[in-house]
């Protein structure tokens, strides 16, 4: 029959052991069983164990593992012990259950025939083994074949209780309790009552529910290390090992990205990855795909690994790519965060990030042929990951993280010796090439991450799917704006806000720019004149350029560049505007892409503007093929920019106008006689106003909005002042009268056409004289 708790009870006189969490785990120690007193049927379970307390006094033994005898004391009986955690109520489901609920008991009595047999006290015991409990659906991750994926045997829960409870077991009295004083001096997650049980089972049982696997690991070792039983912990370290590299991974890999950091970092700012993370849009294609092969969907960046390759079997390598700016290191922490708070790709043993950032790194700090192992480089980025001489073995899952590629600026050698042992010693490069093709780690899984114009380079045939990151959609744009501000009336005005640019909203699809709208936005919009116009589209591009530029110092200009510089150097300086002048052809070419011909025309070389810039990306070689490799700028609006950058820059730094200063104009006699300094900068924007008016497909059009907003003292003055332009320089003088003539533009009967007319009414807005 069954019991009140749900356990199974026999003819009276019988002991009944009832189902552990665990299956057929139990102490050592007969005393595990209980004894029951015989009742009739027709009493109740509370009356029946009132008389059997007032007849029977119950001993409570001290601890778990003493001799059944003096365990079961005089009268030979035991206090039941509670019901299991994870097979009847806990304390989690009491706390989660809603006001008013019910919590139902699912267990079943079981109904097979009772096996008696007489055990050494000459008793009879019923004691049929309970089934294996059934794996939480949430602890069970299907792979892309179909299959679940489980841990390594080592891993599993079931394997940490038995190791903890057989090391514990063999502790006398004495030092069970010290080990518990010591266990409770560490931490306060479990009360004296739940230290203190009588039943070693219980204890372990509690212990794995309240802190978990990994850290009921780690605290027992402490504890034990700590009451001078140093055999036993190392013993446990070496039965758990591989549990307790996951956890400390896990624990590694929680602290790293549990933070998002952008920007300058403010004291009291910091943002949760969790509370601000969206997901963009992720597109997936195979590599060779077999003839009417649909392209296949990723839902989330954590279902990449289950995808297809053109075989049909779960792919090993992807690779990522997408233009600077779209959050490609944002989805590999929110990839790592949710392995390491288990939420996600639960049957991947060991996730180890091997940034191409480190690695060029330690590539620069040692000699380009200095020769270290797998195992080595592993060890000198994750201490945790010591020993691990299994990386190689099939029964190891593992996935290694490689991102940003395009940091690691030494060229590969695709044809570099085959390595397969991972401790043996080679250079980084090979190790790297051994890596993707296949030849290390051949049962691991393997994600890189760059931009286009750098992932460009590893071979198709050592990678099975290729997906892009596309940023957000309009309405993960809006729900990205929203949650970031606490105040729903003030995200609403964000978002309606930013919608009165079209520009920028089309920009703002790019999770970097649409962090920076917010930022801008949070700063600016409580000001009255702010939020009576629409945003200015030019002071958003400034801080792109120079966000992005400063990215390129931290990232790519060496380990003694650790923060955003105050200045930029010479050479950056002259880079950016041969970018700029590139730009500026391009666009009386009228054309929006470039090539390796067109850097070396005018002194750029290819790492440097298509990888390192931020500002320009390849285009994909499928539209590309019978052409070469060919690139353009992330946007067709920042090519525009930077060509109207290139304008300012050579007439505010060195007094030239390269928009044909020689050419009359049809502005000229709007204006009265002009103080010489004031003519210079009315001829530069009457020679753009010429250049706008005559072109009837309007590609100069965002050239004069983008030339107005970088003349006013805002954007020259104070955005880009120390950066492109001297630091402290004197505004540009005859403002005003740039103004007056653009004025004259719009009231002017030559300018009939209604796109010119909204044109300049827009270069109006962004030619602001006066810092808001």
């Amino acid at each position: 029959m069954a019991t009140a708790d749900g356990g199974m009870s026999g003819p009276p006189g019988r002991r009944v052991r009832p189902p552990s969490s665990y299956g057929s785990m139990r102490t050592d120690s007969s005393s595990s069983d209980i004894i029951e007193v015989g009742v009739g049927e027709e009493e109740e379970p509370a009356a029946a164990a009132a008389a059997a307390a007032a007849t029977f006094p119950v001993v409570s033994p001290p601890f778990r593992h003493e001799t059944a005898a003096s365990a079961l004391g005089e009268n030979r009986l035991q206090r039941r012990r509670p019901g299991s955690p994870e097979t009847f109520v806990t304390m989690e489901t009491e706390m989660t259950r809603p006001p008013g609920g019910v919590v139902i008991d699912t267990r079943i009595a079981a109904e097979e025939e009772e096996v008696e047999y007489e055990d050494e006290d000459g008793l009879l015991t019923n004691s049929p083994e309970p089934p294996e409990p059934p794996e939480p659906e949430e602890m069970v991750q299907t792979e892309g074949s179909g299959q679940a994926g489980r841990l390594h045997k080592e891993q599993d829960l079931a394997h940490i209780f038995r190791s903890i409870q057989d090391l514990l077991s063999k502790l006398s009295n004495q030092e069970l309790l010290k080990f518990k004083g010591c266990f409770s001096w560490r931490g306060s997650e479990m009360n004296q009552q739940q230290l203190m049980v009588d039943d070693l089972l219980d204890f372990v049982d509690k212990m794995l529910e309240v802190l978990g696997p990994g850290r009921s690991l780690v605290r027992t070792i402490s504890c034990l290390e700590a009451i001078q039983m140093e055999e036993e912990a190392a013993e446990l370290r070496s039965r758990c090992g591989r549990a307790l590299i996951r956890f400390n991974l896990q624990q590694h890999l929680s602290r790293t990205f549990k933070v998002l950091h952008e920007g300058v970092p403010r004291a009291g700012r910091q943002s949760l990855l969790d509370k601000v993370y969206v997901p963009p849009l992720i597109s997936a294609s195979v590599v060779a795909p077999p003839p009417g092969a649909a392209q296949q969907e990723v839902q989330s960046v954590n279902h990449l690994f289950q995808l297809h390759g053109a075989d049909g079997r779960p792919v090993r390598t992807v690779l990522t790519s997408g233009i600077p700016g779209v959050g490609l290191s944002v989805v590999v922490a929110k990839f790592c965060l949710d392995w390491a708070e288990q939420r996600a790709n639960w049957d991947l043993q060991f996730v180890v990030t091997l940034s191409f950032r480190d690695l060029w790194y330690l590539r620069s700090k040692k000699a380009a042929s200095h020769m270290m192992s797998l195992v080595e480089v592993m060890e000198y980025y994750h201490p945790e990951c010591k020993d691990m001489r299994y990386l190689d073995e099939d029964d190891c899952r593992l996935l290694v993280v490689m991102d940003s590629f395009d940091c690691y600026q030494a060229a590969l050698d695709w044809q570099a010796p085959v390595i397969v042992d991972s401790c043996c010693p080679a250079p980084l490069d090979h190790l790297i090439v051994n890596i993707i093709r296949g030849n290390m780690l051949c049962g691991a899984l393997i994600w890189i991450l760059g931009r286009q114009a750098a992932v460009s380079q590893i071979p198709s045939e050592f990678i099975d799917v290729v997906t892009e990151l596309q940023g957000f959609s309009d309405q993960a744009r809006d729900v990205f704006l929203t949650q970031r501000f606490s105040e729903p009336q003030f995200a609403a005005q964000v978002v309606e806000h930013h919608k009165r640019q079209p520009l920028l909203a089309e920009l703002a699809r790019q999770p970097f720019v649409c962090w920076m709208v917010a930022v801008e936005l949070e700063r600016c919009l409580p000001l009255l004149d702010y939020r009576l116009l629409p945003p200015r589209l030019t002071p958003f591009y400034v801080s792109i350029f120079i966000v992005q530029t400063n990215r390129r110092l931290e990232y790519y200009g060496g380990a003694e560049n650790t923060r955003s510089p105050q200045s930029w150097p010479a050479e950056v300086q002259q880079q950016l505007l041969q970018m700029g002048h590139m730009a500026f052809k391009m666009l009386e070419r009228r054309s929006s892409e470039f090539s390796e011909a067109d850097l070396a025309e005018f002194g750029l070389k290819l790492l440097e503007v298509t990888v390192f810039s931020g500002l320009c990306t390849e285009l994909l070689p499928s539209a590309t093929a019978s052409r070469g490799r060919r690139f353009c700028f992330q946007h067709y609006t920042l090519q525009e920019f930077m060509a109207a950058l290139y304008v300012l820059t050579m007439f505010h730094c060195k007094s030239r106008n390269v928009l044909d200063p020689g050419s009359s104009s049809k502005f000229s006699r709007m204006l009265p006689v002009l103080r010489p300094q004031s003519r210079m900068v009315v001829d530069l924007l009457r020679c753009a106003l010429d250049r706008t008016l005559a072109a009837s497909s309007g590609h100069y059009n965002l050239l004069l909005r983008f030339l107005c907003g970088l003349l006013s003292p805002d954007c020259h003055q104070s955005q880009l002042s120390g950066f492109l332009f001297p630091r402290h320089a004197p505004s540009i003088a005859g403002l005003q009268d740039a103004r007056r003539l653009l004025e004259g533009a719009v009231s002017t009967s030559q300018t009939r056409d209604r796109e010119q007319l909204e044109n300049l009414k827009e270069c109006l807005k962004e030619m602001v004289l006066e810092e808001l």
